[in-house]
């Protein structure tokens, strides 16, 4: 399957996760901003950058490249990501249709790849292992601030104080 589907199908995957937990969706037109999607969760905006893992055969983890890809017709250029660009990072895992959820600091704090291990074939359990489908963790540093974790970390709804 071709790179830019696979990214349109995890696209669409966070879009479905969003709308299961009432938020709304913005979609930015073009591909040069360094976020895919804006979550409108509770009236607080929210930017979701979205990759896909694909299977290392050999190592049975899935992997995510967590650099910038900027491409022309003769060449193919690789950016590391800010940690203003967007707030968290969706990375979906289409054999398992499961997402790990990272804030961007985690995300970008990482080498140039992240190993998923979704076999449980480890005595520790990796880093990354923390984030799948972490919809609800904190999110320490998150540039929208406390109010969208909060938000996020509830599923959408309202706080009540």
């Amino acid at each position: 399957m071709e790179t830019k589907l696979k990214g349109d199908i995890a696209e669409q995957a966070a879009i479905l996760q969003a709308l299961k937990r009432g938020w709304g969706v913005l979609k930015p037109i073009g591909d040069r901003l360094p976020y895919d999607l804006v979550y409108d969760v509770s009236g607080v905006f929210v930017k979701v950058q979205v990759k896909s893992a694909w299977l290392d055969e050999p190592s049975g983890n899935f992997v995510v490249d967590n650099r910038r890809t900027k491409t022309n017709r003769r060449r193919m250029v690789r950016e590391s990501y800010e940690s203003s660009d967007f707030d968290f990072a969706l990375v979906f895992v289409p054999e398992r249709d499961a997402f790990y959820v990272f804030p961007v600091d985690v995300f970008i704090d990482y080498g140039s790849e992240i190993h998923l291990v979704e076999a449980d074939k480890r005595q520790r359990k990796p880093r990354s292992a923390g984030y799948r489908e972490a919809w609800k963790r904190s999110c320490k540093g998150l540039h929208v601030g406390r109010l969208a974790c909060d938000l996020l970390s509830n599923s959408g709804k309202a706080l009540v104080s």
